[in-house]
């Protein structure tokens, strides 16, 4: 099925936001009258910033509609949005946000018609962290997302008849777009069209009903064990480890076992496994290749990635001899805390582009199972301890603007010189005992 196929048939419910279903013929109306008004606005590429993911659906097609490219920031603060300028011409959005970019609101307004045809063109931009810290443009057209939202209809599509769509994750990266929103288009599907952020909320669900739960890492290692859990026929989780212990007592509580996807912005989805012991390995969907072009270096080919070059994986790869591989771990400066893809080499320019700092290396702390941002810095002046706070606070004030919030820094130490080995690369030994003695 096509995302132009979904918007037709017969009334029915295609989203709800607590106890208001939100039906087709409504959606179309509002697809309708907002890509009306988007197409007298000049320019191509508006940014979507939206709560709301039934709203955010309707500014989606309506983009396409309207012959408009949607781009995805990944967050909504103004200060990215502004320093996006050059690459956007407006944003679109169902919150306030101080920007000097032109903005319109998604407000419900319909309009009665026809929908034009569906540009065969039509793509949607996501920006991803690269390996320098500067944000990377992805694009992906609509034939590939559908492409993808086909191979997740062909493993789950029969065990997911008149279930309901809910989710922890947001809607604003490929993760969230793909399952939360895509797989219940093509699986007709209802969806909430407001994110879960605490396990008390997955208690309060009408018990009526079944659901396929879209969630992550981070929120299943949250949920209390107390939790009365409601019936669902699939628990997926991407974006991130999940830990097997996690694992289990997801199984335990709702009766279902998770599910974990590998893929990334860049690639898509690669492969899946259902978590049914601590060493389940990955299978690849039927489509994807995978080869080995060097030592510990693994290259990609799939219908969903451009070109015929494929792309270098970031990760290690233990391929086993049924096909089946492990994980073992990253080659680039890209790290997960939580269910967030966060760029290390992003925090240490945002930190140099600071006044007084010259100088900083970031990495992952990991303390009583929990990670977090430390960084080390050297800096223009020598500071007295009281100076250091006061400008350390100034310097968080400062980064709050650029950086989400498990981004932000929660170990900090000062040197005269970050450590560099004799080829005058960072000596992460000598760095990472610099955090040994706790704050």
């Amino acid at each position: 099925m096509r995302v132009a196929d979904w918007l037709t048939g017969d009334d029915r419910e295609v989203a709800w936001r607590g106890d208001q279903p939100l039906m087709l013929s409504a959606m179309q109306r509002q697809v309708l009258a907002f890509s009306q008004r988007l197409a007298t606005q000049p320019g191509t590429r508006w940014a979507l910033c939206f709560d709301d993911s039934y709203r955010f659906c309707v500014a989606l097609l309506a983009c396409w509609y309207a012959g408009k490219t949607p781009v995805m920031p990944g967050h909504s603060r103004a200060a990215l949005l502004d320093e996006m300028q050059e690459q956007l011409d407006g944003v679109l959005c169902d919150m306030p946000l101080a920007v000097s970019l032109p903005l319109l609101m998604c407000d419900d307004a319909e309009a009665t018609g026809q929908l034009p045809p569906l540009p065969a063109s039509s793509a949607l931009v996501l920006f991803t962290s690269g390996s320098t810290g500067a944000p990377r443009q992805v694009v992906r057209s609509l034939a590939v997302m559908e492409q993808e939202s086909r191979w997740l209809s062909a493993l789950w599509g029969e065990q997911l008849r008149g279930c309901r769509v809910i989710a922890s994750v947001s809607h604003q990266h490929l993760y969230g777009l793909s399952f939360r929103l895509f797989l219940p288009m093509m699986l007709r599907l209802p969806f909430s069209a407001q994110p879960l952020f605490y396990g008390e909320q997955l208690a309060q669900l009408p018990r009526d009903s079944r659901y396929a739960f879209i969630s992550s890492p981070a929120f299943l290692s949250r949920l209390d064990s107390t939790l009365v859990a409601p019936a669902c026929e699939l628990i997926v989780s991407a974006g991130g480890a999940l830990r097997g212990s996690d694992a289990e007592q997801v199984w335990q509580r709702f009766g279902c076992q998770v599910s974990e996807i590998y893929g990334s912005t860049e690639t898509g989805i690669l492969a899946w496994r259902q978590c049914d012991r601590a060493d389940a390995p990955w299978r690849s969907f039927p489509e994807v290749r995978l080869k080995q072009v060097m030592p510990e270096r693994w290259q990609v080919w799939s219908p969903l990635i451009a070109g015929e070059n494929g792309l270098p994986l970031d990760d290690r790869l233990n391929m086993q001899a049924d096909g089946g591989f492990q994980l073992a771990g990253r080659h680039d400066r890209i790290v997960k805390i939580g269910d967030k893809r966060i760029s290390l080499s992003e925090i240490e320019r945002r930190l140099t582009d600071l006044p007084g700092i010259e100088d900083a290396a970031a990495l992952v702390i990991t303390r009583h199972e929990r990670q977090a941002i430390g960084v080390v810095l050297s800096l223009n002046s020598t500071l007295g301890e009281a100076v250091l706070h006061q400008r350390r606070q100034q310097w968080k004030r400062q980064l709050q603007r650029w950086l989400e919030p498990l981004a932000m820094p929660r170990y900090w130490r000062i040197v005269a010189t970050i450590p560099v080995t004799p080829q005058s690369k960072r000596a992460w030994p000598q760095i990472e005992e610099l955090f040994h003695v706790a704050d």
